[in-house]
Order: structure tokens, then sequence, then C-alpha cells
């Protein structure tokens, strides 16, 4: 047993004021007593209370930990006493991309059992690119000024005509949404077709070719996703879905679609 879980002991300060209940504390107190420690619990619960502690101790925030009269401190400190790694919100993450993919491939997975019974056809292939691109554009839609921002770094076609850099979440949606439903064939490949294989080659030209680090819009403009083989994948699986739907409608090769 280590120095740290031998002290069983901590006393936590954290604000239970009656319009706000600090959550910090809330992840403080439930880390410490999962961690094995029995918690004294002083909660402060109006902000001259607050105030006096800050001033008292010297502190800018709180929730407080003590352990052994020693300040350990806030939430991450907390955590680094623990042994417990605290994440850096501007590290880089392929986490949101992952878990953005994981999820609509299970759905389409779902779709497709609820439609035929069997999770694993042609038609769940063809609704996770679908479902993928519609989920992709909601996120750039959130908020379109600031992915137009991040996506004006590295876009070949945006950096040229910047209105595109407006369109192409709609673009994106509007195509993923006929591509689910099997309609407009004649319009959502074209679309798909377009933005897909622009999008491919200024990934490439950014990343392989000019060697930058930047952070894909894939997610939204926010994300610390790296611009990188994800987003370049996300662009080809864009391109493959344009041409086996078009291929599909000229009946070239068999369709996924239920009728």
């Amino acid at each position: 047993m280590d120095a740290t879980s031998a002290r069983k002991k901590a006393v936590i300060y954290r604000m239970v004021m009656p319009d706000h209940t600090c959550p910090y504390g809330l992840k403080v107190k439930d880390m410490l007593k999962r961690s094995g420690y029995e918690v004294e619990d002083h909660q402060l619960t109006t902000r001259e209370e607050t105030d006096a502690f800050k001033e008292k101790y010297g502190v800018k925030t709180t929730p407080q930990v003590f352990v052994d009269g020693q300040r350990v401190g806030g939430h991450d400190d907390t955590r680094r006493f623990l042994g417990k790694t605290v994440a850096d919100p501007k590290a880089t993450t392929y986490r949101p991309v992952a878990v953005l993919f994981a999820m609509t491939a299970l759905t389409a997975m779902a779709a497709s059992y609820a439609v035929t019974g069997n999770p694993f056809t042609l038609r769940a292939a063809e609704w996770f690119i679908g479902f993928s691109m519609v989920v992709l554009a909601l996120l750039k839609l959130q908020n379109v000024e600031s992915f137009a921002t991040m996506f004006l770094n590295y876009d070949l076609l945006a950096k040229r005509w910047v209105p595109y850099s407006y369109v192409y979440p709609y673009a994106e949606g509007a195509a993923g949404i006929l591509m689910v439903a099997g309609a407009l064939t004649w319009l959502s490949v074209p679309i798909a077709l377009f933005i897909g294989t622009i999008g491919a080659v200024s990934v490439f030209k950014a990343v392989y070719v000019d060697r930058r680090e930047l952070k894909c819009a894939c997610v939204g403009g926010s994300s610390n996703v790296p611009l990188g083989f994800v987003s370049l994948t996300e662009n080809l699986m864009m391109v493959a879905m344009a041409i086996w739907m078009g291929l599909s409608a000229l009946g070239v090769i068999p369709s996924g679609h239920v009728m």
C-alpha cells in the first residue's frame, strides 16, 4: 500500500448553495470515497462564507481538499494526489471521432436489425456512412462560424471561395439524409463526390505534402481532433459511398436498399 492510500481521512470544503452546487465538489467527494477515504464534508452555503474561506487559505477556487492537515488542492490537484491522470483540455485526441463512428455503426446495425432481423447487411453499411455524414454535419452546424474558421486553415476550395466553408456542413448533411433515405440519388451522389474529393485532396496536401500540424474541423470548430489519417478516411468514405450508390442506381452493382 502506497503513502497516499494509507491516509484514510480527508477534509473537503465545497460550495453547496440554494442556487448552485459545485459539480467539482461532488466529483472530488465521490473520488475520495471510491479511493477509500473517510470524507469530512464541509459545505459552504453562502457567498460570504465561500469568500471568507478563500481569503483565509489564500485560494481562488473551491472545492479544496485537506489530508493530514495539509492542503492538497482542488479537483485536479486531488486527482494527481490520488495518482489519477488529469486531462489536458488542449491535448489532441481522436476520441470524438472514434465515439461518433462507433455510435453510428451501432445505430446502423440496430436499424438494419429492426427492418430485416439481421444487423449485418449491405444496407447497414450504407446507413453507417449516411448516419455518420448526418451526425458530422450536425456537429458542424452547432457553430458554423467556428467550423468555417477552422476549415479555412486547410480546405483548398474554401481558401479560394470563403462561402464554401459555410455551405459545406449543409451540403454534407443534405447528402447524408438523402443517402439514408435512398432518395434523389442524382443529387446526393454528386454532392458527396464533390465535397468528399475536395476534402480528401485538401487533407492529403495539408498533412502529407505540406506537413502541417492542424486540428480537424470534421467534428466542429472547437474540437481537438488532429487533422490526419482519420480526416482523410472520412472523406474517402464519403467518396466511396457516392461511387457505390451511383453504381447501384445504374444497376451495375446490387443495391442494399430494402424494397
